[in-house]
């Protein structure tokens, strides 16, 4: 093992020259990208962006799978249309569709609640735990010991930070494992749905449109965090505060131009840029085909199956819009993967590492042979995971066996709980339970379950767990299963929080009986994966400090890949050549909306907004160079999922846009970041108000925002 394991600090402070605009970078890292800041026009300090306890970075907070940031001292969010989506969808019915009408409150009292899942996270510190989490581990522990010791130190970890229902703490891996940070964030339980357009602004253009130039989006919503009268998080009531937010963005109606440089804060996602060969050659030809063949069936199985019930269209809107998102990526993907050969570049970067690596003094020489080995492994269970998802594709056994696996970890000290079902999961639990009641229909998840149990029977027989077709109810037995079942009905569901292993096993509920004969199937892939994952936990960090080394003597950029915490990231405007001959962006108009336009979905213009269109109302958010208002921009900032609702601001920290999309052609720089095409798609903020002001009528909003209009 590389003796600076425990030093990557070190590592990355070598590597201060970042190439183009690529990485996601922890804020702490940023005081060493200070003369690439400066050389693009960001005049903010990189000192003053590194801390979080200060404005702009103050004002950054996750909503737990996207971004967003306040924008008034009262606790006001903006973050994107489909990131509320879920709160707008679940106080909408058939009669009050906020989802096609929009929604605003013109006053507090008339704001919605957002529901158990829509919360608020504010991150307040952030520290280097690696070596309490990696010190002493023996080389000679198994996959499984090893994995569950780092386990039970990182719930150690956070047991610690946690002192109460206000603080929400993890301790995620970096670099593969290499490093752990705990990160402490504000938990805000109560979240209320301020303003939403209508999707025909907020989703104009739908699934077709979904990551592709030109767009003409207005993915924009407002939200409002509130806490109890003492001003610490509470449970919902209507005896709240709104939140004194510490810092918020100021707003920023003076515009941008082709060139202007911008930086971008948020939570993204995932990314896989330190993959091996083996692994992208695995994504693209195994696991990204299968995975999208499922969702193109489930989505053709929820459409039929919803097909003229409007109660039932509303319930699964959330539940498509996400599963479509997922596709058009996961197609996205494929096709990146065709056009370029990522793999066979990959390969070149791979065996120039390999070279340099056996060269390296005091080098592990059987390193590259063990990671080999348990990476096969990894790909040769995630085959098998995938047969066992589609095994049990449904709503209602999901929540059967989150039940069960909850009485049988109660039996346990909290400590010793697997992660997910210690007390302080409880709450995650219940919301997740009770969302269930708007997002769920006995007759389409039967259809749903039927259609996947039908691909499961056409899946490679070696590939399907042992012993698990024996245990799975045939097609024909569904109906008496649905029938039978009274965990649809959210408080029964609810009931049997609390209740032990026994009152599970002895339960003649079809549902809960079925969880319980999968629970020793279901533990016995989790115990592979454990071991699996141990081992990957031992290797894995040996090959990315060597990774690190290796990069830095080449003076290349050295970030961690994403994981779903706070990152910056930075770019300039930018167009781009999807193809020969082919210059597109970087702005587009409100006159393209109605070069859309047609009488069909998605591409219906609300009447207000024709008109205020047709009348050229543009005031002063009329760009001097566009003659016209404009919607979308691009950059080369280096974004992924997570990042939606992130805030896009100019050199001075100030809010002039939302990302919300990238180009299609740009998908595959989860793993590979493609200078020339990676663009980032995203609301310009002069849209949002112009149509806050012209459509919605959102003065009250407006008035709360501090906004920096142009000079006239």
């Amino acid at each position: 093992m590389f003796k600076s394991i425990f030093l990557p600090v070190a590592f990355l402070g070598a590597a201060t020259a970042a190439f183009a605009d690529e990485g996601q970078w922890q804020p702490h890292q940023l005081p060493q990208l200070s003369s690439e800041l400066k050389r693009i026009g960001i005049t903010m300090p990189a000192a003053k962006l590194a801390d979080l306890s200060k404005h702009p970075m103050s004002a950054m907070v996750s909503l737990g799978g996207c971004s967003a940031s306040f924008v008034s001292p009262d606790g006001l969010v903006v973050t994107n249309h489909h990131c509320a989506y879920g709160a707008i969808q679940r106080n909408s019915t058939p009669e009050q569709n906020y989802i096609v009408n929009g929604f605003l409150a013109k006053t507090r009292a008339e704001e919605l609640p957002g529901g158990p899942n829509t919360l608020v996270y504010v991150t307040e510190k952030v520290e280097n735990v690696t070596k309490r989490v990696l010190d002493g581990l023996s080389p000679t522990l198994s996959g499984s010991e090893r994995h569950a010791l780092v386990a039970a130190r990182v719930k150690a970890l956070i047991a610690e930070c946690e002192t109460d229902k206000s603080t929400r703490c993890s301790v995620p891996a970096f670099h593969r494992g290499l490093e752990y940070y705990r990160i402490k964030q504000l938990m805000i339980r109560d979240v209320r749905l301020v303003h939403a357009p209508s999707d025909r602004i907020g989703n104009f253009g739908g699934d077709i449109d979904n990551y592709e130039w030109p767009r003409q989006t207005g993915d924009y919503a407002f939200l409002r965090a509130y806490v109890g009268k003492d001003g610490r998080p509470a449970d919902p009531s209507p005896d709240n505060v709104p939140y004194r937010s510490k810092d918020f963005l100021v707003v920023s109606a003076e515009g941008l131009k082709n060139g202007d440089p911008i930086l971008l804060a948020g939570y993204p996602g995932r990314t896989s840029r330190y993959k091996l060969p083996s692994e992208i050659r695995f994504a693209r030809d195994v696991d990204f085909p299968a995975k999208a063949a499922t969702i193109t069936a489930d989505l053709a199985t929820i459409a039929a199956t919803t097909q003229g019930n409007p109660a039932w269209d509303v319930r699964y809107a959330s539940v498509a819009k996400s599963l479509n998102n997922v596709l058009k990526k996961t197609q996205g993907l494929m096709d990146g993967f065709a056009r370029k050969d990522i793999a066979a570049i990959k390969d070149v970067q791979d065996a120039e590492f390999r070279t340099w690596q056996q060269r390296h003094a005091g080098a592990n020489k059987n390193l590259l042979t063990e990671l080999d080995a348990v990476i096969a492994q990894d790909m040769a269970l995630q085959r098998q995971e995938a047969a066992w998802n589609e095994a049990t594709h449904s709503d209602l056994l999901k929540s059967a066996r989150a039940l069960y696996r909850l009485a049988l970890e109660r039996q346990k000290p909290d400590a010793q709980r697997e992660g997910g079902y210690q007390e302080r999961d409880l709450s995650f639990i219940k919301a997740r339970l009770t969302r269930l009641e708007q997002s769920f229909v006995p007759a389409v998840d039967e259809a749903r379950y039927k259609a996947a149990l039908a691909r499961y029977a056409r899946i490679d027989g070696a590939v399907r767990p042992q012993g698990l077709d024996a245990l799975l109810p045939t097609e024909g037995a569904l109906p008496a299963l649905y029938r039978s079942s009274e965990l649809a009905d959210t408080a029964k569901r609810l009931a049997w929080i609390g209740k032990d292993p026994q009152a599970f096993r002895a339960s003649n509920d079809p549902f809960i009986a079925l969880a319980v004969r999968l629970h020793d199937a279901g533990m016995a892939l989790e115990n592979q994966r454990n071991d699996i994952d141990g081992n990957l936990e031992r290797v894995i960090p040996q090959y990315m400090a060597a990774v690190i080394a290796f990069k830095t003597s080449q003076g290349k950029p050295v970030y961690p890949d994403a994981n779903s915490t706070l990152r910056v990231t930075y770019g300039t405007v930018s167009p781009y050549a999807p193809r020969d001959g082919l210059l597109k962006g970087p702005f587009t108009t409100v006159e393209g909306i109605l070069e859309k336009e047609t009488d069909k979905d998605p591409f219906i213009v609300p009447a207000a907004l024709k008109g205020a269109i047709q009348g050229k109302r543009y005031g002063v958010f009329k760009d001097k160079a566009l003659g016209t208002v404009p919607v979308n921009f691009l950059s080369s900032a280096d974004t992924t999922g997570g990042n939606s609702g992130s805030a896009v601001m100019n050199g001075r920290g100030e809010l002039v846009g939302l990302n919300f999309d990238s180009t299609y052609e740009s998908i595959t720089k989860d793993w590979y970041f493609d200078t020339a095409i990676t663009r980032a798609i995203h609301v310009d903020i002069r849209y949002m108000l112009w149509v806050m002001k012209e459509v919605d009528h959102a003065d009250n909003l407006l008035k709360e925002m501090t906004i920096k209009y142009p000079k006239q």
